[in-house]
């Protein structure tokens, strides 16, 4: 009987244990700022947000820290975590610059009359490009004020508005559409509604009223009451040059200029889409501007306003939140700053990029003056931390101190000649070496060189190289698809806009009513979206639009191509490539054009598949809303990986005197039979190459890039690890200590600067005062161990004297 109630006792005994340490394991973490935000989150859901509190269907503003600010885009670099952000940014202000370049474009041809401003569809199919080439996007919108909007789909409707017009897209989840008999998510299905489409005294769903209770992004810019001056818009200037070698310099009114206060560009704090998308979203705001109002031949009330704004929109869960806590490089407003969970004795925080709106995402330190355990390899991972029991945490994750600190030493001396010879040995590019173009065909590139050969081109020298010499490998620029992947996407968007366009719109379609098609696309039209590409992301030099032989209406050729002679201007210039038709100057001869025309000759079975569901207004003043009957109601168009990457080249008799990398996409309509999907033309951007990041850390021996392996670091203590914003220039990387060995200088960093690596290494190539044979890590504990020789040394000589005293 005892033994039978000591064995439950037992039994009881370690039930009782189990469950206090399941519901006891993050005891330890008090509640934090995450916790009251993860709780507002949660709290909001498609049933209940129509009766939720106004207050309950926004996040605090600093949820979202660290935006991209346009004032700081070309001087500081924009981390992985944020490039996301960046794009959402640059789309809301590429878009606003088309808007208010095409509204104003009447300007350019006076005798034509309101039929030239974009139908109906033109605005839905943008958006819907905006949505389908970009992943991360999750909406688009284009909302104008009250009867500010002039449309050119109805019969009639000449200086006439429309009560309310706002075009918006956004991505649905198609997992139970009837249309995917697989039951797998595409993310290839939009709904696509005209939010202006509604009764008059609605004014729950008026978008311009605080009865929507969502549309902060509206309130950012609109309704944009000017006052005194009319002139208070800023102004652009495009000098056009067209086929026929007529020339024209077209001012249009655009959003603020980058230099100005608050700039072009607003964020919404995050908000919850209830009876749209049903999401958190976050909203980038741009104003679109306009000449309003129209046609009344009085020009002295005809003045710039701001008519519209752009809204793009992308999930909230997918930005990435920053807990560490505030610093130099981590400045606030930032809610989440300081609930990492790092031992801020012997630890500091850094943040890591991918993990969106949860905990987790930074690495634990150590500080300077600090090492790794021999145990651990790398820095201590968040999540890990987080889901640690208290005794896990209390017992671990901590730093230890480094014994025996060396000062950096201030008289430098050189390097004696067998030290300098075996560098040389062991960095034999560096001992009998090419330079010129001549550095870039050798077995084992010298670095250095191949820099000076390529900083070294410019539009003064370029003339002095052969032709073939201003032609580059292609792992020079490797890095490329990473770092220019944004705006690779402006392209591509682009071209999924003129592939859904000339396959969805009929221009000959016939409606009933006063409803009429779109018009084919225009001239004015293909300048200001290749334009817009220009404006809306600076690190593009050159855009164009290049439609194949007889594909654009009432045209033989026809190349619209924008670009810039300088980085921060508000002056640009567009060329009509047409002009050049002479054999071999054509751009049908440019490589990326031939390339993607061959590619796409014949199958098209690997495009991507776009379907639409599209809500259109009934008539002019839009009561409701009615479901538009077409077929096809889906497009196919390329997806970032049918695009083309050129190599890189100097375009010394080009437009941009610049190192260039180009990438191009596709685009695609029907045969004149509407058969079957054919080649249309390429949509192609360039950037400078020496915007890019190099990498010269080691890497698999199967990826392509020229600078790999051709670090300083000593291998046999330290590893190299890439630093962005750097630039095409070398030393964008650290040394940090190998598992086992610490930094063993008096230093506010942990590592070794690969820009003090690389200076170092060429004085002791050039036998100048050095100190890189000092740029080592030490044995971990080494200094610890040091200290105890001399305690057992001095034991044992003690002995010795008092056994020679004895005898």
């Amino acid at each position: 009987m005892v033994s039978t109630d000591n064995y439950w006792r037992s039994v009881f005994t370690f039930l009782a244990i189990i469950i206090m340490g399941v519901f006891a394991q993050f005891e330890w973490q008090a509640r934090d700022a995450f916790d009251e935000i993860k709780i507002k989150y949660d709290k909001v859901t498609q049933d209940n947000c129509q009766i939720q509190h106004l207050g309950d269907l926004y996040l605090p503003e600093n949820t979202v820290s660290h935006l991209p600010d346009i004032k700081e885009i070309n001087i500081n670099p924009v981390f992985p975590n944020r490039t996301a952000l960046l794009h959402l940014h640059n789309m809301a202000l590429s878009r606003a610059f088309f808007w208010s370049y095409i509204l104003q474009s009447r300007f350019i041809r006076p005798a034509i009359n309101d039929t030239y401003d974009p139908g109906m569809m033109y605005y839905f199919l943008s958006t819907v490009a905006d949505v389908s080439a970009n992943p991360m996007i999750n909406a688009s919108a284009v909302y104008f004020a009250p009867n500010s909007s002039y449309s050119s789909s109805y019969r009639g409707f000449f200086n006439k508005t429309f009560p309310r017009f706002a075009p918006r897209t956004f991505r649905l989840d198609d997992f139970n559409d009837p249309i995917h008999l697989q039951k797998i998510s595409t993310l290839n299905t939009f709904s696509v509604q005209d939010l202006g489409s509604i009764p008059s005294n609605a004014y729950s769903k008026d978008y311009s009223t605080d009865y929507y209770k969502i549309n902060e992004w509206y309130k950012k810019w609109l309704p944009d009451d000017v006052e005194n001056r009319h002139d208070t818009k800023t102004t652009y200037d495009i000098e056009i040059r067209y086929a026929n070698n007529t020339n024209e310099t077209f001012t249009f009114h655009g959003p603020p200029g980058a230099d100005e206060i608050p700039g072009p560009v607003k964020f919404t704090r995050p908000y919850f889409d209830c009876g749209r998308s049903n999401k958190w979203l976050v909203a980038a705001v741009v104003p679109i501007a306009d000449i309003y109002p129209r046609h009344t031949q009085f020009r002295h009330i005809e003045y710039p306003k701001y008519t519209a704004v752009s809204v793009v929109e992308m999930d909230f869960e997918r930005i990435d939140i920053n807990q560490c806590p505030p610093g130099e490089g981590n400045k606030d407003p930032n809610h989440f700053s300081d609930t990492a969970r790092c031992k801020t004795e012997t630890t500091e925080c850094e943040p890591l990029d991918g993990w969106g709106f949860r905990r987790g995402g930074y690495q634990c330190r150590c500080k300077p003056q600090h090492r790794l355990p021999s145990h651990v390899r790398q820095p201590f991972l968040g999540e890990i931390l987080e889901r640690a029991t208290d005794e896990q945490y209390y017992n671990g994750f901590d730093c230890l101190k480094v014994g025996w600190i060396q000062k950096i030493p201030i008289q430098w001396e050189r390097a004696p000649p067998y030290i300098r010879e075996k560098y040389l040995d062991r960095y034999t590019e560096y001992r009998n070496y090419t330079t010129g173009a001549g550095s870039l065909h050798t077995d084992k590139i010298n670095a250095d060189q191949v820099l000076n050969f390529i900083l070294g081109v410019s539009e003064r020298t370029c003339g002095d190289y052969h032709e073939q010499d201003l032609i580059l490998r292609g792992d020079i620029a490797y890095g490329a698809r990473q770092q220019f992947e944004n705006e690779a996407k402006m392209a591509l968007r682009l071209a999924n806009f003129i592939s859904a366009f000339l396959q969805v719109s009929d221009p000959t379609e016939v409606y009933s009513g006063k409803r009429v098609a779109d018009k084919p696309l225009t001239e004015d039209q293909m300048i200001g979206e290749t334009l817009a590409l220009l404006l809306g992301d600076t690190k593009i030099w050159s855009a164009g639009t290049y439609w194949e032989r007889n594909k654009f209406t009432n045209r033989t050729l026809f190349a619209p191509f924008a670009y810039k002679k300088e980085l921060n201007t508000r002056k640009f210039k567009v060329e009509d490539l047409a002009r050049l038709n002479k054999t071999g100057e054509t751009y049908l001869e440019k490589d990326f054009f031939r390339f993607l025309k061959q590619r796409w000759s014949t199958n098209f079975d690997d495009l991507e598949q776009f379907w639409m569901k599209i809500r259109i207004r009934h008539n002019e003043t839009g009561e409701y809303s009615q479901k538009y009957e077409h077929y096809p109601n889906f497009y196919h168009a390329a997806k970032l990986e049918h695009g083309h990457w050129t190599v890189p080249r100097f375009d010394c008799k080009g437009f941009v005197k610049k190192w260039i990398i180009t990438y191009a996409a596709p685009f695609f309509g029907f045969d004149s039979l509407k058969a079957k999907l054919e080649f249309k033309g390429v949509v192609a951007v360039s950037m400078d190459m020496r915007q890019l990041d190099i990498n010269q850390c080691p890497d698999d021996y199967h990826v392509p890039n020229a600078f790999k392996n051709t670090h300083k670091c000593d291998q046999s203590t330290s590893y190299c690890v890439p630093i962005l914003g750097r630039g095409f220039e070398s030393g964008g990387y650290k040394c940090e200590c190998l598992q086992g060995f610490e930094y063993p200088f008096e230093d506010l960093i942990t590592y070794y600067d690969g820009q003090l690596v690389e200076s170092e290494f060429q004085n002791i190539m050039n036998d100048k005062e050095t100190r890189y044979d000092l740029f080592k890590c030490r044995l971990a504990g080494a200094s610890a161990i040091k200290a105890q020789l001399f305690l057992i040394s001095g034991v044992l000589l003690t002995l010795l004297f008092f056994m020679q005293v004895r005898h």
